[in-house]
């Protein structure tokens, strides 16, 4: 059946697979919120006893064979709906989900509810998080640097022919190879942040060279000012590198390359105040607008492209260069110069094409755009 489903799916335009993707996201949500409302009145009323569980959690995980994040998750939203009702609507509409209710379930009081859960509305993990620090503050996570254990048993002695006996007790000097562990950021209060990372030997290295040749301005050697310092000088190296930024630009940065006989020729080379000019206006974001006004939110891998393309005669200006993420500089290059070679196949399928005359700002054509790329990997800028 659901390979029916796909097929009939398959056959969907474009127009409909978005429009139904939305429609039945939102059915998703509403039928969400209907078990969590039953989950709290069985919850309440204790009906799992009479099924032979001994706790609401045995009873979703063996009964309704729900997995035990998902009976987790299920669970706390149950009760916090019981207390403050509104979290059903919400979960129901999509404006929280059963993430958002967890993390914020805790901290919810019969004064604060309102506030909080409105100003969870439709935010990401991260921003929730934020919100409970301001309503959970936690204290300040002192600096420390500690080494991880080595791992002593090589990858090699875990063949199967070099596996101790059963019976054999593992040294301590025996352990298993200590995992990798992600980097960590996690919110402590308004404007205070617990950042945890593994750092290899040279980079540890640097940081007591740092803590030394700091050490007048710095006494303490807190790694937070100094991290906070290299980043600092990173970020300002980065924007001279990726578009330009300098404090003191210089009138060549504005002239194009010129020919033999020193007069200005058309390059697809971006001049350096374009890039500082683009990439302040569109702010360092991709300028690339869906047909419903949403502008593109990515902030990383960014490109210059030009929305004339330069095969097409357009100029390498402030009017008709823009950011671009590197998806969005793809898809629309595909758009403009896929169908031109099907309109010379005769296989376009009658589809305009559109061009952006403005340059102002993020464009909304789908059409006319070339991708750009920087001559390197644009550096992520975010975190």
């Amino acid at each position: 059946m659901n390979t029916t489903v796909l097929t009939l799916v398959s056959q969907l335009s474009n127009q409909e697979v978005v429009a139904r993707v939305k429609l039945l996201a939102q059915r998703e949500c509403e039928v969400t919120a209907a078990p969590i409302a039953h989950l709290a009145v069985l919850d309440e009323r204790q009906l799992y006893l009479a099924e032979g569980c001994a706790s609401m959690f045995t009873y979703c995980v063996e009964v309704l064979h729900l997995s035990e994040y998902a009976a987790y998750s299920r669970i706390e939203a149950a009760r916090a709906a019981r207390r403050y009702p509104m979290i059903l609507d919400m979960i129901g509409d999509g404006s929280v989900n059963l993430t958002t209710v967890g993390l914020l379930a805790p901290d919810l009081t019969p004064e604060n509810h309102l506030d909080f859960l409105e100003a969870a509305r439709h935010k990401s993990k991260r921003q929730v998080q934020e919100l409970v620090a301001q309503l959970r503050p936690q204290p300040s996570v002192p600096s420390s640097i500690r080494r991880l254990p080595t791992p002593s048993l090589a990858a090699e002695n875990l063949a199967p022919g070099n596996l101790p006996a059963p019976t054999a007790a593992l040294s301590p000097a025996a352990e298993a190879p200590v995992p990798a562990r992600r980097p960590f950021i996690a919110p402590l209060a308004p404007q205070r942040y617990t950042v945890q990372f593994t750092a290899n030997a040279e980079t540890h290295a640097k940081l007591l060279r740092a803590q030394e040749l700091l050490r007048s301005q710095i006494p303490d050697g807190d790694v937070g000012e100094i991290i906070d310092r290299a980043l600092t000088a990173l970020l300002k190296d980065l924007a001279r590198r990726k578009f330009a930024a300098t404090d003191r630009p210089h009138e060549s940065d504005t002239d194009g390359p010129r020919s033999s006989r020193g007069t200005v020729r058309r390059s697809r080379q971006i001049p350096a105040e374009v890039r500082r000019t683009v990439w302040t206006r569109d702010g360092g974001q991709c300028a690339f607008m869906a047909h419903d006004g949403r502008r593109c939110t990515e902030q990383s891998f960014l490109e210059f492209h030009h929305v004339v393309p330069h095969s097409a005669g357009g100029e390498a200006t402030v009017e008709n260069i823009q950011l671009r993420c590197r998806a969005h500089n793809g898809f629309e290059a595909e758009m403009f110069f896929g169908r031109r070679n099907d309109r010379a196949r005769g296989t376009d399928d009658d589809l305009s094409m559109t061009t952006s005359s403005t340059g102002s700002g993020p464009s909304n054509s789908l059409g006319a755009a070339f991708t750009d790329p920087l001559p390197t990997n644009p550096p992520d800028l975010t975190d």
